[in-house]
């Protein structure tokens, strides 16, 4: 049970005291330790490159010649891949070793992102059980592209930061941490940036509160007693920056056009240039709101392989991806009148993380950019669920119940989300197509 105690400023309101006897580490490690098993199982299947492993696999391959590839994106999630090919050799499972691997230290990483931001023991375990079982990241574990080692090093970053603000006597070893978690993530793909962007606008935001014109040195207030907002600065700005062109180490010494070292605001031009240059229409393409309707489905596999019909279709879970959309209207509502500030919290991870896609120049979309928008709305559903469970009322059964009905879910979509054998030829994909958005 959750030890309570009274606010301060309402000593009639009761939230939970963050008690670390109560950590539920060991759940969040069994479970991801369980989901990165049932990955793992068939993972060398398909045996042929499939969806975007045909832009990493082969600039993997090159980047160990030292030759220039796929230059759009940063280097650091190509690196890794590069480096299992390497040592463990060029075949379908160590192409897809990395991103095994970082979607079950993700997991682990985005249950310990909820136990130190809220302090619920209950809700940390529905928040990892939510995420293994919300079909985007199951399917990102198990393909090799960059989105997992993404994902999962950005994750580990805001758990390094919550973990400070909830242990102050450890920040100075767990900012300077979570800055180069941050530039590693920020150095596999730029999607993570919005997400990142947050624990520094935090720390400004609250400095600024409790110390007026004082803020920019004042140890006093802020996510961190002690921690001034010029260190803060270092850690989670200058840090991650540095690692960050860091991660560009490999193109410095590139025969073929490399990259300059000294001059990174010309090279990011000429990324940002192939990325915006991708004009061409694709039929899977989708817009963000088509995303948080679980409309649009793309087709990472359909084909006749390894003996047998299979598919791979990236769509999220039907339940949770609407229920979800519920759970933010009430982590939002929590946030706002009830000082839930752990619910608001992830509701502002979930909204920087979507608003950048209407924003955004890049001219084709597609529904895997909605990864990391769907992990946040995971941590806003556990919350609300853990409250729904704890309701003395006649309602209360409705939380176990939508963890039935996630699991269900994911165990009756499994074989069109896993490359599993298809029973009944070519046609056998439309049992799960219930929407004709998803053919």
């Amino acid at each position: 049970m959750l030890r309570y105690a009274p606010r301060a400023d309402n000593p009639g309101a009761m939230r939970p005291r963050f008690a670390q006897d109560q950590d539920p580490i060991a759940w969040c490690a069994a479970i991801a330790a369980l989901f990165l098993a049932l990955v793992w199982w068939r993972l060398g299947t398909p045996s042929e490159i499939y969806f975007d492993e045909v832009h990493y696999v082969p600039a993997a391959r090159k980047l160990i010649e030292g030759v220039r590839a796929n230059p759009e994106h940063p280097l650091f999630g190509k690196t890794v891949l590069a480096a299992a090919i390497h040592w463990l050799g060029d075949k379908p499972l160590t192409w897809r070793l990395p991103s095994a691997l970082m979607g079950a230290f993700g997991l682990f990483a985005f249950a310990r992102l909820v136990w130190f931001a809220s302090g619920r023991r209950l809700a940390t375990v529905l928040a990892a059980l939510l995420l293994a079982t919300n079909f985007f990241w199951f399917i990102h574990s198990r393909i090799a592209m960059l989105d997992m080692v993404m994902a999962g090093l950005g994750m580990a970053a805001l758990w390094q930061f919550a973990a400070a603000c909830r242990l102050p006597h450890q920040a100075r070893w767990r900012l300077p941490l979570a800055g180069v978690l941050a530039g590693l993530a920020l150095g596999t793909k730029w999607s993570i940036a919005p997400a990142l962007m947050l624990p520094g606008l935090l720390f400004l935001a609250l400095k600024l509160r409790a110390n007026g014109w004082r803020f920019v040195w004042a140890r006093k207030g802020g996510p961190v007693e002690g921690i001034t907002l010029i260190e803060a600065a270092l850690w989670l700005g200058l840090v991650p920056l540095a690692v960050y062109w860091l991660t560009f180490w490999p193109g410095f010494g590139w025969a073929d056009r490399p990259i300059d070292p000294w001059k990174p605001l010309a090279w990011h031009e000429f990324m940002l240039r192939l990325q915006d240059s991708v004009r061409k229409l694709h039929p899977y393409r989708s817009q963000w709101y088509e995303w948080i309707s679980n409309w649009r489905a793309i087709w990472y596999l359909y084909k006749d392989i390894d003996g047998a019909q299979r598919g791979v279709v990236l769509i999220g879970n039907p339940f949770t991806m609407l229920a979800g959309l519920a759970a933010l209207g009430w982590a939002l509502w929590a946030g706002i009148r009830k000082q839930r500030y752990d619910a608001l919290a992830f509701v502002a991870l979930y909204a920087v993380c979507l608003g950048m896609w209407p924003l955004s120049g890049k001219p084709i979309q597609f529904i895997y950019h909605y990864l990391l928008p769907s992990t946040f709305m995971m941590a806003a559903l556990a919350l609300a669920l853990e409250d729904l469970w704890h309701r003395r009322d006649r309602w209360h059964w409705l939380a176990p119940a939508a963890m039935v009905l996630s699991f269900a879910m994911f165990a009756w979509f499994y074989p069109i989300i896993s490359g599993y054998p298809l029973c009944c030829g070519r046609p056998s994909y439309q049992f799960w197509m219930w929407l004709p958005s998803w053919r």
